[in-house]
This record gives structure tokens, C-alpha cells and sequence, in this order.
């Protein structure tokens, strides 16, 4: 990808709920670490399964797909915070065991070319486009949603699932 200057990226596993900052921090991570501790107390909204599949286990955190035989934690997650149109819940993975988060800025991962469905939010958590990239250039498409001056984020989701896959914000 060729990000101008002022559409640079930063693509991360888990968003904080305000989109804030430009960097992964605490409130990030304790999305991730609050996960485990549920799982480990047995909430019943955090379930810990095992992958059986080579591309069904996406997690939130590294950004790659969990490995068959991998356990990763399923539990709900509001990419949109409540009390907006655009509100959800919906279930996301992420390694039941410590993986290292995703932490590159400018690069897109690797392991979700395909399949990914973009949705561009204004500052309000409005949803204002939307736009499919199936493999090609999902670089592009970010970057096309990111030109319209009232895009404060992108969410990248799964196409057949809809599952939160990651946030994009400028730097």
C-alpha cells in the first residue's frame, strides 16, 4: 500500500471503545486479559473452544488465524459502544493462551485478505459507506474510505460471518 501522509493507518486487533488514540494501550489490552480471566472463572458468555480449522478462528489480538488444535476464548464484543443506531454485539476469538498483539502500523495482515467486508464511521459512530475487498487491494479500499473527511474509522468484518475483525484509524 501506498498511504499518503495524512491517510496513515493504524490497524489493531481490539479497539478501545472511543478510537481515541492512535496507539494499542492499556484499555486495549485489558479487553484481551479481561477475556481470559472471564473464561477462567467459567462465565458463560466466554466460552474457550478448541480450533479444528485452519481458517475459522480469527483472533482479535495477533491478528492471525488460530491453529487447528490452538484454544481460543469466544466471548461478545461491541465494536460500537451502546447507546448508537450502529450498536452490536456480536462473538469474536482471541488465543485463550498469550499471543503477541498486533502491532503494525502501515501493513495490512496478512492472514485477512480475503473475505473482509469494510465499514466506514463517522465521529458520531455513524455509519457512512461501506465497501467489500475480497483479496486484491484491501489497502485501497481502506484508503478510499479513509479520503471522505468524515470518516473517523474503519471496521474490517467478516464477510460471510460479520464478525468485528479490526479497526483502522488515521495517525
Amino acid at each position: 500500500m501506498v498511504a499518503s501522509e495524512t491517510l496513515a493507518l493504524h490497524l489493531a486487533g481490539i479497539r478501545c471503545p472511543n478510537f481515541v488514540d492512535a496507539r494499542i494501550g492499556e484499555a486495549r489490552l485489558a479487553i484481551h486479559m479481561t477475556a481470559r480471566r472471564a473464561a477462567a472463572a467459567g462465565a458463560p458468555d466466554h466460552g474457550v473452544v478448541i480450533a479444528d480449522s485452519p481458517n475459522g478462528f480469527p483472533c482479535r489480538h495477533c491478528l492471525r488465524w488460530a491453529r487447528p488444535g490452538e484454544r481460543v476464548i469466544l466471548f461478545p464484543y461491541a465494536a460500537i459502544p451502546p447507546g448508537h443506531p450502529y450498536s452490536e454485539s456480536g462473538p469474536i476469538f482471541v488465543h485463550a493462551e498469550p499471543c503477541e498483539r498486533y502491532s503494525a502500523t502501515r501493513k495490512y495482515p496478512a492472514d485477512f485478505r480475503n473475505g473482509r467486508a469494510f465499514r466506514a464511521y463517522n465521529a458520531n459512530y455513524d455509519m457512512i459507506d461501506a465497501e467489500m475487498a475480497n483479496g486484491s487491494e484491501p489497502e485501497a479500499v481502506i484508503e478510499k474510505l479513509l479520503q471522505n473527511p468524515e470518516t473517523a474509522f474503519v471496521h474490517a468484518r467478516s464477510v460471510t460471518r460479520g464478525c468485528y475483525t479490526f479497526g483502522v484509524e488515521r495517525i
